[in-house]
């Protein structure tokens, strides 16, 4: 996983967004229960964080335009040009950010303004019960993961695997979102004519399940806490990038050994983008 990538990664940013799910109806929490978000309308608030790395004025810019042209309109979290380090600020204040969102009843849902790193660190500072309580859309990519995984795991709340606020929105990426956070659309996806990118079946076959993933090196780095959702009979889906398929062949085995494949119903490895052979 490379901290610098800002692209959406395009085929697994949609397949992973497809999996979240027609009504968008929240139900009363038990142990087993799905939330499921409302979905969102023209003209409604959404919330932006920098939980991870760090962003600046113009990345803000540019995402006021970008929600601006999806009929939205913004908050942005106190702390979200705070500079610490390599992170955007200290630990908790960018878990604050995250819980004053889910608790601020005029933002209808959050969206990460990108990735990096320094997702995993506020992992226990995060409110679980007021995100219980106030369900609504977060999404992101990359190591935005663990802040998706961990919420899943915690309170039942599907998160979405998309776009983060700095990723390049062209047509492509404004018509999925639309279709899917607005209209609540469940998206089929088909081989096209062309020849590159295509999806190959390894082993055939039909599954059922919660589709559960995101990017590969996060999901190794949560192995063995308590922030991650049970794997049983769900269909897990991975994305990388920058990684060497060394790395990545490594992460999988660890995935194997922690006696994790071998539950799933299904299994999606989407993009590795910039993943090379190594020497």
């Amino acid at each position: 996983m490379n901290i610098n990538r800002r692209k959406f990664i395009t085929t697994m940013g949609i397949a992973a967004i497809s999996s979240q799910i027609p009504s968008f109806t929240v139900q009363a929490q038990t142990a087993n229960t799905i939330i499921k978000p409302p979905r969102l309308r023209l003209g409604d608030t959404i919330g932006l964080i920098s939980p991870a790395g760090i962003i600046d004025s113009e990345d803000v810019e540019q995402a006021r335009q970008t929600f601006s042209a999806l009929g939205l309109k913004i908050n942005l979290g106190s702390h979200i040009l705070d500079n610490y380090g390599y992170l955007a600020g200290i630990d908790r204040d960018r878990a604050g950010d995250v819980n004053a969102m889910f608790a601020d009843k005029s933002v209808k849902a959050i969206i990460a303004m990108r990735g990096g790193w320094g997702g995993n660190r506020i992992l226990p500072l995060l409110n679980y019960n007021l995100i219980r309580a106030n369900p609504k859309i977060i999404m992101g990519y990359s190591d935005i993961t663990s802040l998706l995984l961990a919420i899943t795991a915690q309170t039942g709340l599907v998160t979405f695997h998309g776009a983060v606020a700095t990723s390049t929105w062209n047509n492509f990426t404004f018509n999925y979102v639309k279709s899917i956070l607005f209209d609540g659309e469940l998206v089929t996806m088909n081989n096209t004519l062309i020849t590159q990118l295509r999806r190959q079946i390894i082993t055939p076959g039909k599954a059922k399940g919660k589709f559960i993933g995101g990017n590969l090196s996060v999901i190794n780095s949560m192995l063995g806490s308590s922030y991650l959702p049970t794997w049983k009979g769900n269909i897990l889906f991975v994305e990388d990038i920058g990684e060497d398929v060394y790395r990545v062949d490594r992460m999988l085995v660890q995935l194997k050994n922690a006696r994790i494949l071998n539950q799933l119903a299904g299994f999606v490895f989407g993009q590795c983008t910039r993943c090379s052979t190594g020497d």
